[in-house]
């Protein structure tokens, strides 16, 4: 009697070396988070859709979702770079559409944001009229 739950392959389809945490690994190990992003505080995950031909090569890399200063092409610079495990499939060539999550976490500590308040004090003396303002001061606050 035929075991009906168990899966059936009819396509062999590409597969990333090592599996899912060798993915993780590579990309954690190749991203490079962007200068734009850090000194803006960004972030989030960059969505990136693209082919993996039977030979294991990456093509087409495009993005879904973004989040910009430069995150989404490091995002695509890396999984570009990605190679699988080439496939046969008794001489049918094989396509595979597939995305990827590329997440970009500030490293604890980075995380820098001032305030600048200025301050106009009234004129000291008789001699500073409207045309003169009085000196300025600059007030910075840094929270870590």
């Amino acid at each position: 009697m035929q075991d009906y739950h168990s899966k059936k392959h009819f396509l062999n389809l590409p597969k990333y070396p090592g599996g899912s945490k060798a993915f993780k690994e590579f990309i954690a190990g190749n991203l490079i988070y962007p200068d734009a992003a850090l000194k803006a505080n960004v972030e989030g995950t960059v969505i990136v859709e693209y082919d993996i031909l039977d030979s294991g090569v990456v093509q087409h890399p495009h993005i879904l979702k973004g989040i910009g200063h430069g995150c989404d092409e490091e995002a695509l610079r890396v999984v570009s770079m990605l190679r699988y495990e080439k496939v046969k499939n008794r001489g049918v060539r094989v396509k595979m559409t597939t995305k990827a999550n590329i997440n970009f976490r500030l490293p604890p500590g980075v995380r820098i944001s001032y305030t600048v308040a200025k301050k106009e004090e009234p004129p000291k003396n008789d001699n500073a009229g409207p045309d003169k303002p009085g000196p300025v001061s600059y007030e910075y606050t840094v929270t870590f």
